[in-house]
């Protein structure tokens, strides 16, 4: 069991690493065009690839998605509960309903629980893109968030990719296959982004970002605990759903908080210290899901 932990968790933070010491090497590194064509063109197309490849129904799904809408918003009520000082409520609750999806959760899933599995994975992953791109910014900005998600491509590339899973005779051998090199690019990218973004903070507020990055944690298996008492989720459906809400918080926080000066540095030391945490807590986490689910 030891081997297999290690294979599937190694390979996801030695990019991670990779990313960092580049960062760290290349002073100010300019990943802002790498990081664009990634969301523009790569994550969309590896979302369309992968609902073509492993067809949602609504009809067959829907607990899962209702599952992975309350992973997210239960999370930012339970933390209502809570008080820091010193801290905005919106920062405290952003980074405790958006977890690193992307750049983490993608590429541990499909090693830790199968690429047959990345369906799903998408579901889950295009759902917190629409619930941070809406209500997220929502949250930071009232002003921000009501129609900013349709100008988020991952949406329509989900739509597209559900759409016409069903018909793949629709669409020629050649576009399925370009999407799927395109999308190919992603994972890696996501994971080496987040490395060099990483080497770019500095961590303090150490302590603060400690207890918050704790009650992420008590939220997020709540959470789990609760929708797995409501609904009727399969054995792979809740792997994923326990890795997801225990991911560390989503890298884009910061940024959004940096964009709409909600205490950026505050966020910062959050997401940092808890992708820092996340090499104990992740490794833990995908054990007893492959020991005990």
């Amino acid at each position: 069991m030891l081997l297999t932990l290690l294979n599937i968790v190694v390979p996801v933070f030695a990019v991670v690493v990779v990313g960092f010491v580049f960062g760290r090497r290349q002073a100010h590194a300019d990943m802002g065009f790498v990081n664009l064509a990634n969301v523009a063109v790569f994550c969309p197309a590896l979302v369309f690839s992968a609902l073509l490849k492993n067809p949602v129904t609504l009809a067959g799904s829907w607990p899962l998605m209702v599952a992975g809408l309350l992973i997210i918003l239960l999370p930012g009520l339970l933390l209502t509960l809570f008080s820091f000082e010193g801290l905005e409520r919106r920062t405290q609750v952003l980074a405790g309903m958006f977890r690193n999806t992307g750049n983490i959760g993608i590429p541990l899933m499909m090693l830790a629980y199968g690429a047959e599995q990345l369906g799903a994975i998408v579901i889950l992953f295009v759902l917190s893109n629409l619930v941070h791109f809406s209500l997220g910014l929502f949250i930071l900005s009232r002003e921000a968030g009501h129609w900013q998600w349709l100008k988020n491509p991952t949406i329509w590339a989900a739509a597209l990719g559900m759409g016409l899973a069903d018909h793949p005779s629709l669409l020629p051998g050649f576009i399925t296959t370009s999407a799927e090199l395109l999308g190919q690019m992603a994972v890696p990218l996501m994971l080496f982004a987040l490395g060099v973004r990483l080497s770019e903070g500095e961590m303090g507020n150490l302590g603060l970002a400690f207890r918050v990055n704790i009650s992420y944690l008590l939220v997020g298996a709540a959470s789990l605990l609760l929708v797995a008492w409501l609904l009727p989720l399969t054995d792979d459906w809740l792997r994923l759903l326990a890795l997801s809400v225990m991911l560390p918080p989503a890298v884009l926080n910061y940024l959004l908080c940096e964009q709409f000066r909600c205490q950026p540095d505050k966020m910062a030391s959050i997401v940092l210290l808890g992708n820092a945490m996340s090499v104990f807590t992740i490794p833990l986490v995908v054990y007893l899901t492959l020991t005990f689910i």
